[in-house]
């Protein structure tokens, strides 16, 4: 079980892996008032950047899921290495239908919502795990403003425009659902840049590294269309964020 080779070598120096820098992270966790023991699930926990710094800084308790067993293994290190390792939990597995044994007081899917089919499956996934008057996170992009074409949403890494909404149409999707939105935090274009950019330059380590490896055609593809991609598509349209949601 393992997600597809390219995120992994693309994303394996990355800490976070969306368009949040750490000031984000820490701002969202402030934004949350999240108090000591505090038990947050995280599906799709990547390095664990999230569950790791908030044990370390509002001393929360968290499980993470993810399907990257490097991520997941880095994710165990950054707990020893923040000294939180006795409060997270992290787990190689996959997230999609994933529901805690325990009900805990935050439930999170950030950037992961394919694991629900969507956002309303994955808020419907968490709602399981979730304790009366918890709070889910949900992470998903929305369009800045709505591409003229179906090109320009696939320069965006979208299937097509109706992939994804506006920032208004997104929050009106939870308020369709019977969630309020109690807070939100959003990506700024210095943290999209840090999140892609950052991908280059790994990948063109690995390349040095490894010329002779039967993917390295396929990294340096990735390596020569992706700056031209994100400058000409993402960078311009795509917006992204962490909504916080309580049921009425």
């Amino acid at each position: 079980m393992d997600i597809p080779r390219i995120f992994n070598i693309a994303e394996s120096a990355h800490r976070i892996h969306n368009p949040f820098t750490p000031e984000k992270l820490a701002t969202l966790g402030a934004a949350l008032r999240l108090e000591p023991e505090t038990r947050v699930l995280d599906l799709g926990s990547g390095s664990g950047e999230m569950l790791c710094t908030w044990a370390r800084d509002y001393g929360i308790s968290g499980t993470g899921i993810d399907m990257s067993q490097l991520f997941s293994e880095q994710a165990k290190l950054r707990a020893e290495e923040l000294g939180v390792a006795d409060r997270t939990e992290f787990v190689h597995g996959d997230a999609a239908g994933y529901v805690a044994d325990e009900k805990v007081d935050v439930a999170a899917c950030v950037g992961a919502t394919w694991i629900g089919g969507g956002v309303a499956g994955t808020i419907e996934l968490l709602a399981k795990s979730l304790r009366t008057g918890g709070i889910i996170l949900i992470g998903e992009p929305y369009w800045l403003h709505l591409p003229s074409s179906e090109e320009i949403a696939k320069g965006c890494g979208a299937g097509s425009i109706s992939d994804f909404l506006t920032l208004p149409d997104l929050i009106e999707s939870f308020d369709d659902l019977d969630y309020d939105v109690v807070e939100m935090v959003l990506a700024n274009q210095d943290g999209w840049d840090r999140y892609e950019a950052a991908k280059w330059l790994t990948m063109r380590r690995w390349l040095e590294a490894n010329p002779d490896d039967d993917f390295a055609d396929e990294v340096r593809a990735k390596l020569t269309s992706e700056p031209k991609r994100y400058a000409a598509y993402t960078r311009e349209y795509l917006g992204w964020g962490v909504f916080a949601l309580m049921a009425r």
